[in-house]
């Protein structure tokens, strides 16, 4: 029987994987079977990582917003793996500030890295993924790109852009069997997030359901299932990876009251 979950023989290029949910989501593709593509600025972070995977994970310096170096990722991938099948664009920058201090500069710094970025990468490797007969597209949005968050101006907007830019891809690609899908990751604990006072454990993040934040790797089962044959009729889907938070406010509910 054929296991659907298998990435074997499949080259999945993944974006922003030097540390964190990258970096978790390339571990899991190189145990379901595959040769990932490691890309980032953190040239010292990634080479280790690459390392640590061993003869199947390469890394290569990436800047996501320069179409250059998108298909120098190209043709390195051919190179050494002779295909791309899957692309995680994971890279972008967090960020938050009042809307009405935001400045024209900086949001549209966040909307080159988080957003047209991932038009980039999608642009460049659709091509490689139809002379394939298929593959797999999981972009990185947010769960501020399923509602609306104070202090998210331009990451909010990149986010949201990411979730409709998904969309669009799903429906253009559909019959050339390349599925195209968003995972909104809640608060996640990462060395970013760890930085600014983010803790991991029961009770440490009271407004989601779970009452706490995820952890890189449950976000990143989420999204090797995506690149995997087990999501083969998903396209154009949002997957909320958030512990609930974006279902609602947290209420506390007690029998009899």
């Amino acid at each position: 029987m054929t296991d659907k979950n298998s990435l074997s023989d499949r080259t999945v290029v993944i974006t922003g994987a030097a540390r964190g949910l990258g970096a978790e989501a390339a571990r899991l593709a190189v145990a379901g079977g595959a040769n990932v593509v490691i890309t980032d600025v953190l040239d010292e972070e990634g080479a280790a990582t690459a390392a640590e995977l061993g003869p199947k994970a390469r890394f290569l310096h990436h800047d996501v917003t320069s179409e250059e170096d998108w298909q120098r990722v190209a043709e390195f991938a051919l190179a050494e793996f002779g295909r791309i099948d899957g692309l995680v664009n994971n890279a972008g920058v967090s960020t938050g500030q009042p809307l009405e201090t935001e400045t024209v500069e900086h949001f549209r710094k966040v909307i080159d890295i988080n957003l047209t970025a991932v038009f980039i990468g999608m642009k460049t490797v659709i091509p490689l993924m139809k002379g394939n007969g298929g593959g797999s597209i999981v972009n990185i949005s947010s769960a501020a790109g399923l509602m609306g968050l104070a202090l998210t101006s331009s990451y909010g907007a990149s986010k949201w852009g990411v979730r409709g830019l998904t969309k669009v891809g799903a429906v253009e690609l559909g019959t050339a069997k390349v599925r195209v899908n968003s995972v909104h990751p809640g608060m996640v604990y990462t060395p970013m997030t760890a930085s600014v006072g983010i803790q991991q454990g029961d009770g440490n993040y009271p407004n989601t359901p779970m009452g706490r934040v995820g952890e890189a790797g449950e976000i990143a089962e989420a999204v090797v299932f995506l690149l995997s044959d087990a999501a083969s009729y998903i396209t154009g889907a949002e997957l909320a990876v958030d512990g609930g938070w974006t279902t609602g406010p947290t209420v506390k509910y007690v029998m009899g009251q």
